[in-house]
């Protein structure tokens, strides 16, 4: 148990596996989304290749972070490492071959579930999406005039890419969201797609998904985007996990996504789709081992491989890559759309039984940042708890207490600062003040200034739901945000000191 703060009242826990499904509560729950009724496949899978999460007591509400893996992914890895003998794939004998062989046969597997014909689009593979963004952002074409447009709604990943622009005298632009609901402003996007720099590529990026909120953002977009003379780069980390992206019917120029935010397992692979006609106007500003046919030293040249190789710094993960045929058979033995659907009904739920929440006095116990409903968002939720006099408690205090519970949920501003500055009415003026300091500072260290310069509570808690998510987990989370009726900040006291283990948390997706 953690130590409660100076003055802290302490808050009552509940075992997760009390919360079962049946009784007045999950009637009610079926009668509002039957849809539900209709995945109980993923029941079955809970108890057999996720029973760890019941075993262990775990409710797991971070997929928006990274899926679980199932125990037959593991499984299969296991035999195929253990019966084989694989090799490096930079080589040809019969070890490497072989290797060669399941990394070809993987990336023929990633082309064919995302709908993606090898005639028009390539796969690299990356670390991570992040990865993916760098290979992007270092090698677009950006030129004096160039145009990146972006909107405030992106993680960190594609936020940076604004560093590669700026270096070669590009213009960065941020599209505003509108508040309350987090979406991108229609209006505002739709008159700077009309102006591209004219003469030099120009770069419009944003994610599908939201991780920040769980807004989906338009994917008629593309199209619009490309009509009017811009590439686009598509953010899918949060929004392929559990929707359908068909790459047959929508064309973005460049896609990247982490596989293990898809099925937990591997970490280490990561994918960016590039369309064929878009890698040949990339300029990587580098070689390395496996990016290139042949490279002298005396005759001060290369010749870039002319695949997804020249994009495959040295010796991608190959032991790792096999696993993620594993992981997309899975899914497609339950069925994207079955995710979807189970996902879709628990996040209703959850936002309906959280906006009904009140204390004694009839104040709202949650702040919900985005839709309240699910019209064009996905499975994540990002709120405050806030007390009988709309004072926010502490988010690092609330992830102790849920922490007490085995709750895993997320907390700060998930890589996603514009989205946050958005949701608090943060100003440039504001914001900007504490990024002129020689000494920097931590996202706690952040919150701190901006309560003392001007008394705002900043940071939000996310949960998320996904592939293994059921009514239980979210009941054992409602149990927990009923637990804070009626207390005040005073009573649920802020998060104490963290040790070497557990300092200064890095915000992240």
């Amino acid at each position: 148990m953690i130590p409660l703060r100076s003055g802290a009242t302490p808050v009552a826990t509940t075992n997760p596996k009390s919360v079962t499904a049946g009784g007045p509560a999950y009637d009610a729950f079926l009668a509002a989304h039957p849809g539900y009724g209709r995945t109980q496949e993923l029941d079955r899978l809970r108890a057999s290749e996720y029973a760890r999460l019941d075993r262990a007591n775990h409710v797991y509400l971070d997929y928006t972070g990274g899926s679980l893996y199932a125990a037959s992914q593991l499984r299969r890895h296991h035999d195929e490492l253990s019966e084989n003998v694989f090799g490096n794939p930079h080589s040809n004998n019969p070890t490497s071959q072989a290797m060669t062989e399941r990394v070809e046969r993987a990336r023929a597997q990633v082309l064919e579930y995302f709908g993606a014909s090898p005639d028009e689009y390539l796969v690299v593979f990356t670390p991570n999406a992040s990865g993916a963004l760098r290979q992007v952002g270092e090698a677009y074409p950006f030129a004096r005039g160039s145009r990146f447009l972006l909107p405030f709604d992106n993680h960190n990943s594609v936020n940076g890419i604004r560093e590669f622009a700026r270096t070669k005298g590009g213009v960065i632009t941020y599209v505003p969201l509108t508040r309350p609901e987090l979406r991108i402003d229609a209006k505002v996007l739709a008159a700077e797609l009309k102006r591209p720099g004219p003469g030099v590529p120009n770069l419009f990026a944003y994610p599908a998904q939201s991780n920040f909120s769980g807004v989906q953002h338009s994917l008629d977009w593309i199209r619009e985007a490309q009509a009017a003379g811009w590439d686009v780069l598509l953010d899918a980390a949060a929004f392929v996990p559990t929707n359908r992206l068909d790459l047959s019917r929508w064309k973005p120029d460049m896609v990247a996504l982490s596989f293990y935010k898809m099925f937990g397992y591997p970490t280490g692979v990561g994918a960016l789709f590039l369309r064929q006609k878009t890698m040949e106007r990339l300029q990587r500003p580098w070689f390395a081992g496996g990016t290139i046919q042949i490279a002298t030293v005396q005759g001060d040249g290369f010749y870039r491989a002319p695949d997804a190789a020249a994009f495959e710094d040295g010796t991608v993960d190959y032991l790792s890559i096999p696993a993620v045929e594993n992981g997309l058979r899975h899914l497609s033995s339950i069925g994207i759309e079955v995710i979807h659907e189970r996902v879709h009904c628990l996040t209703a739920w959850l936002l309906e039984r959280m906006g009904a929440l009140r204390h004694g006095n009839g104040r709202p116990l949650a702040l919900l940042h985005g839709p309240a409903n699910t019209e064009a968002r996905g499975g994540t939720i990002a709120f405050n708890f806030l007390d009988p006099e709309g004072r926010c408690f502490d988010i690092r205090r609330v992830e102790e207490l849920a922490n007490e519970r085995r709750i895993s949920l997320r907390t700060g501003c998930f890589c996603n600062p514009g989205a946050g500055e958005a949701t608090y009415g943060l100003t440039a003026e504001q914001i900007g003040s504490f990024f002129h300091l020689a000494e920097g500072m931590s996202f706690d260290q952040l919150r701190d200034r901006i309560r003392e310069s001007f008394g705002m509570e900043v940071g939000a808690i996310r949960v998320s739901v996904g592939l293994a998510s059921n009514f239980a987990d979210v009941e054992s989370f409602l149990a927990f945000a009923e637990s804070f009726r009626d207390r005040t900040v005073a009573d649920i006291g802020t998060a104490g000191p963290r040790d070497s283990c557990g300092a200064a948390p890095r915000d992240s997706a």
